[in-house]
């Protein structure tokens, strides 16, 4: 029967469907044999494509696994429409803008017709989730997922609002959540917050809070504020540098009367300052809860020449002109510190090579040539001036030079780590920058010559197009940094299982440096904020605790939105004794029993770059709202996918849609090729001839499985090679157990299929099955399972019964339907196997391995001596040679020990260097074998291993195979057999 996977996965998809095979209920198993897992329910902003595919096919894998464990398994779904990129995205399709159009028609194959369709939220999300052939719903189901579909919704549902009314009236409360004044992303386009999901470009970009330095002009009276990152540099400014070509602005401008940070601002109390910035910045600076009124504009080349005065210092440095500027970062004034800096000390090289040129800007050119760098602080392994050192240590030239960059940040971390402040720096002197930044920082800022901003290091763009700023908002915020809050998550961090290990510290420094999380927006899809309905709660805060809401969801429909209040979940969650109430809702309480029988989530798969916001805001609600019981058990962490080597666009039509490589390879080649490439928290490629050959591979798999399942059953009449591969197979399901318990499902699949499929070839090879009958497969020359003994037959249906078992999680439509036809029921149904104590025998594997070893030495000495040999003799080790390898394993690998004892018995002691020479070479040996394996060794037999398989040997090389004892009278024409050694005969060719 042909392999033809798009027939037979959709039959197994509508018998699955038409069964309800998936759908969970609590059951008389108990709470103890239930097993939640979760995934972060699509954004459908877009269609699904192979990454989504993969995202969701590891939790299904341990779905699937866990089920044929004898556990009762919930594997739910839904919908996140939460937020504005929805909103952005309909926004821009309505506006014909070009790139939106050609995402959804080159990405996601949307039809021309189908664009009308999606000009309402609701109507573009509907489609994405289930209507369009990329859809979500359609590629799940096509995957095989093995998903609770009952308990699906969408976060705009009027029930599931409720659910998050009730959790941040809760935290509110409890005093978690605070409003006030706060720095946050905030989008100039939709004039509201945005969060990392929101955002288009710049995604890891995080705002930064600039040191305002203000150099004054103070025959005009007027501040220059220049923007840095690193204030201790001050006293090493030598010149400001603007754009001559862009536009500027004298502006009076008003400092908050204090800042985020407690301190008091000296402006404030003269009632603001007249300030000379780029026109961008004025723009920022009102964002920032700055009151900002422009008097005048003009260009930057009216700036050129004029000097200012450094307020720590109190020595004039001058404006010099400079293409490099960047007027849209900070305040577009740049003060330059060359002695410290390798960007600035490269721009005064260049500005002094080219001085001559600066007489059109009005500049003398000595006085240029004349700026001198200042050295603030000594550093051991730097000269006078660490900058000129940096620079040409990394061979910088000029300021396009790549390495320019690299020689930057690392001094820039020595500096910070191992600078010391001059004397200069009074009370600072002869400190670390490390140690005294922040202190330096605020008492420059108490003296009124030091302000700040925020501002992000490169462009932040909204899924909407529109640019991001950082602005100070009057809004509600989550408080992350609260002492007590962030004690419960770090317990939380503690008691989890967090796959892989070293992810843990991930979520321990996240919570070291969380501090107020904006919880709103100003419009968007969403839950309305209970107390103002102006505001929607924004995607990354209505996250956190929506599991709990899969254990009720398809339980509501009978329950009035307006009914679900506070007590409705108060009582849901904590219990009879939480309300009030002496008559709790009784529909509550039996909800309570459905969530109580399917909390905590055990395992929630999630991608790696989720860890520094949802992930740990996940554990922090949990920690918070449900007592400890009830927090989450492990999170395994996701990689990212690429495309041929390349990061997936779509955008750029870089992607793969899972229903069109269904429909070329099939499902099951989809999900093995996703789960076998990688494990799930590393990154993987899809390759299009890599995936082509895993569907041929499985090909032949299903066409050696019908082969067995259509022979004659066999009869359990076993010889030493069948009770090897049994062995073997009893190994295999120890390690794919392991592994699927640690969701490392690479390795469990390439242990149930290819390694095994290593150890089937050989057995094939030694029991004569590839010399007889025909096949069409190269891998696999001849069949004829008829033909062999009925323990051969016995054999391989034992093991494809076992291997269709391990293989099901991974390849569900295939192991389903072959376990049916070889034992009457799907693999699936029946449990996951577990070792049969009978065939754990190492002896026997190790005896096989003697064989393996002794056909790659002949084959070597063919291979050297370019011979074809008509009889091949193997020489077993004499008996004082095992003696002496008892002696090493008696006393273990310690030359020294072994050496003394065996010179005990004079009969080894004559043998002299014959003796030393091995004991060296029998210690290497042991070293390398654990105590198992010299256990099975010892037991063996070894001339009975190669006279067993004599036959199979001059088999495989033609010849005849005559076996000898060393010490016996061996046939020895070349005084080859006194090289023989326990478990490595010696071999010689005639």
């Amino acid at each position: 029967m042909r392999y033809t996977p798009q027939e037979l996965e959709a039959e197994w998809r509508e018998r699955w469907a038409e069964s309800g095979q998936y759908e969970a209920d609590p059951d008389r198993r108990g709470g103890d044999d239930a097993t939640f897992v979760t995934v972060p329910y699509p954004y459908p902003s877009g269609g699904m494509h192979i990454g989504h595919a993969r995202t969701y096919t590891v939790p299904d894998v341990y779905a699937r696994y866990r089920r044929q464990q004898g556990d009762n398994v919930l594997f739910p779904i839904g919908w996140h429409v939460t937020g504005t990129p929805i909103v952005g995205a309909v926004e821009r399709l309505k506006n014909g803008e070009e790139e939106q159009i050609h995402s959804l028609e080159n990405a996601f194959g949307v039809p021309e017709s189908d664009l009308t369709a999606l000009e309402t939220p609701m109507g573009y999300a509907r489609y994405f989730i289930e209507e369009a052939d990329c859809s979500y719903k359609t590629g799940m189901r096509r995957l095989g997922l093995s998903i609770d579909w009952r308990r699906e919704f969408t976060t705009n549902d009027e029930r599931y609002s409720k659910f998050i009314t009730w959790q941040y009236e809760t935290l509110k409360e409890r005093g978690l959540l605070e409003n006030g004044l706060h720095p946050v992303n905030y989008c100039t386009n939709e004039e509201q917050p945005v969060t990392t999901h929101d955002l288009l470009e710049g995604e890891d970009t995080e705002f930064q809070e600039y040191t305002l330095i203000k150099f004054e002009d103070k025959d005009e009276g007027v501040v220059y504020p220049m923007a840095t990152l690193r204030p201790e540099t001050v006293r090493g400014v030598t010149n400001a540098y603007v754009d001559p070509n862009a536009t500027y602005v004298r502006a009076t401008v008003d400092v908050s009367e204090q800042r985020s940070d407690g301190s008091d601002s000296a402006a404030a109390s003269s009632g603001g300052e007249e300030w000379i910035v780029s026109v961008e910045a004025t723009e920022k600076l009102d964002l920032q809860a700055r009151n900002v009124d422009v008097e005048e504009t003009f260009e930057g080349i009216e700036l050129v020449g004029e000097r200012v005065t450094n307020p720590v210092t109190d020595e004039e440095i001058i404006v010099v002109p400079a293409g490099f500027v960047d007027t849209d970062n900070a305040t577009g004034v740049v003060m330059s510190v060359p002695a410290h800096s390798p960007d600035d000390w490269i721009a005064l090289e260049e500005a002094k090579a080219r001085a001559n040129d600066l007489t059109e800007y009005g500049l003398d050119p000595d006085e240029i040539r004349a700026i001198e760098p200042r050295a603030i602080l000594t550093i051991e392994g730097y000269g006078e001036f660490p900058a000129k050192d940096a620079v040409e240590d990394h061979g910088v030239e000029s300021s396009s030079d790549p390495a320019l960059e690299e020689a930057t940040q690392e001094l820039y971390n020595s500096e910070f780590h191992r600078g010391e402040l001059i004397e200069e720096y009074g009370e600072f002197a002869g400190e670390s920058i490390e140690d005294v930044r922040d202190e330096l920082e605020s008492h420059f800022q108490r003296q009124g010559v030091f302000d700040a901003m925020y501002d992000f290091s490169e462009a932040v763009v909204c899924r909407c197009g529109g640019d991001v700023e950082v602005a100070e908002q009057e809004t509600w915020f989550l408080r992350y940094n609260d002492a007590e809050w962030s004690e419960k998550a770090l317990r939380a961090i503690e008691n989890l299982d967090a796959i892989p290990e070293t992810t843990r510290e991930q979520y321990t420094h996240t919570v070291d440096w969380l501090e107020e999380w904006p919880c709103i927006r100003n419009y968007g899809l969403g839950t309305r904020l209970p107390w103002d309905d102006e505001f929607v709660i924004e995607p990354l805060s209505d996250s956190t605790i929506y599991m709990a809401y899969y254990t009720i969801a398809h339980r509501l429909e009978d329950v009035p939105p307006e009914e679900m209040d506070r007590d409705f979940f108060e009582t849901l969650f904590y219990g009879e004794g939480a309300v009030a109430d002496p008559d709790p809702d009784e529909r509550a309480l039996e909800l309570r029993e459905e969530w109580d029988y399917w909390y905590p989530v055990d395992y929630r798969c999630s991608a790696n770059d989720l860890i520094s916001n949802h992930l740990t805001f996940f554990l922090y609600h949990h920690a918070e709202l449900f007592d400890e019981e009830r927090w989450p058990r492990g999170i395994t962490s996701m990689g990212m996918g690429l495309l041929e080597g390349e990061k997936m666009s779509s955008s750029k039509g870089h992607v793969v849609l899972p229903d069109e490589a269904i429909e070329t390879y099939g499902a099951d080649t989809v999900r093995f090729f996703l789960l076998n490439s990688s494990e799930p928290w590393q990154d993987f490629d899809w390759r299009a001839g890599e995936v082509g050959s895993t569907r041929d591979q499985l090909e032949r798999f299903w066409n050696r499985a019908v082969d067995v399942i259509e022979e004659p059953e066999g009869e359990r009449d076993l010889e030493t090679i069948d009770r090897w591969l049994l062995a073997r197979l009893q190994r295999t399901v120890r390690t794919v157990t392991d592994a699927m318990e640690r969701f490392e499902t690479r390795t469990a699949s390439q242990h149930a299929f290819y390694r095994f499929e290593e150890h089937l070839k050989w057995y094939r090879r030694r029991v004569n099955l590839d010399q007889q009958g025909t096949d069409a497969s190269p891998e696999y020359p001849a069949r004829g399972v008829s033909a062999q003994r009925p323990g051969v037959r016995w054999t391989l249906r034992t093991v494809l019964e076992t291997r269709l078992r391990l293989l099901a999680p991974f390849v569900p439509f295939m192991a389903n339907e072959l376990h049916e036809r070889l034992t009457g029921k799907p693999a699936e149904d029946v449990p996951w196997p577990e070792p049969v104590p009978e065939f754990e025998n190492p002896t026997v594997v190790e005896r096989e391995r003697l064989v393996k070893d002794v056909l790659e030495d002949v084959r070597d000495i063919i291979a050297v001596t370019d011979t074809d040999p008509e009889t091949i003799r193997l020489y077993v080790a004499a008996d004082w040679k095992r003696t002496v390898l008892d002696t090493v394993l008696d006393v273990g690998p310690n030359r020294g020990r072994v050496m003394g004892d065996v010179m005990q018995d004079e009969a080894l002691r004559e043998k002299g260097d014959a003796v030393n020479a091995l004991v060296g070479d029998l210690v290497a040996l042991v070293r390398e074998r654990d105590d198992s394996t010299l256990a099975s060794l010892s037991e063996i037999d070894e001339r009975a291993v190669y006279e067993d398989a004599s036959a199979f040997l001059a088999r495989e090389f033609d010849a005849d195979i005559d076996v000898y004892d060393e010490d016996g009278d061996p046939v020895d024409p070349d005084g080859k057999a006194s090289q023989a050694q326990p478990f490595r005969p010696a071999i010689h060719l005639e």
